[in-house]
């Protein structure tokens, strides 16, 4: 049986569920990841420029779905301990690794759970590779994927158009497409959204402008 305090805070998350879209895409020379930027608290939209993409360091980037605080407070402790494995290991940490280290973080709380999703992509000496993890820990390495309550929406974007090993610049459009049609559609996501890339030369973060010109 599942304890008490679990039960009562997966019933908190059915009360207070949150809508996002997160969208991850590794490509033949990077990888991209886009999210929306509402920030919902059941019906009631709480935030319209909430931030859903977390750099962890130079060349990792995290998407978050879920309970906001949860989520924050994961990211802030995984950042700080990346940066002390390097002091430590005076060697550069590859992005399987971290996602371990997440996987390792929540499955450590199984039993008072973080209500989160998150996505964990980069670029290292192996190539570019993206990690998915739920609350429990559980982790897989992934080609395409998305999150949060627009993902079925997004989902199907992704499928219809993107083409096997495309490139950054081929799977851009597809990818904020993708997050435009779970913004016309699902009510927990809206408010523009925020993309970056991440390849060999690091983390690059797409301006306004630039996604506008992909969704035209």
């Amino acid at each position: 049986m599942l304890p008490q305090e679990l039960i009562n805070r997966a019933d908190l998350y059915e009360k207070l569920k949150h809508g996002t879209t997160t969208v991850g895409v590794v490509c033949t020379d990077g990888v991209v990841l886009a999210t929306d930027r509402r920030v919902t608290s059941g019906t009631y939209v709480a935030h319209k420029k909430g931030r859903k993409l977390f750099m962890l360091d130079e060349m990792r980037v995290a998407t978050i779905a879920g309970l906001v605080a949860d989520a924050q407070m994961v990211m802030d402790f995984l950042r700080s301990q990346i940066s002390l494995i390097k002091l430590s290991n005076r060697a550069p940490v590859t992005t399987k690794s971290i996602a371990t280290l997440a996987s390792n973080i929540l499955f450590s709380s199984r039993y008072y759970p973080f209500i989160v999703q998150f996505i964990i992509a980069g670029f290292d000496s192996r190539g570019p590779s993206m990690y998915v993890l739920d609350w429990f820990g559980s982790l897989t390495e992934e080609k395409f994927v998305t999150t949060g309550s627009g993902s079925p929406y997004a989902i199907g974007v992704l499928e219809a158009n993107l083409k096997k090993k495309a490139s950054v610049s081929d799977a851009l459009p597809v990818v904020a497409k993708a997050v435009r049609a779970s913004i016309e559609r699902d009510p927990g996501s809206g408010e523009g959204i925020d993309m970056v890339t991440v390849t060999e030369r690091g983390i690059v973060e797409l301006k306004d402008e630039e996604i506008a010109q992909l969704l035209a």
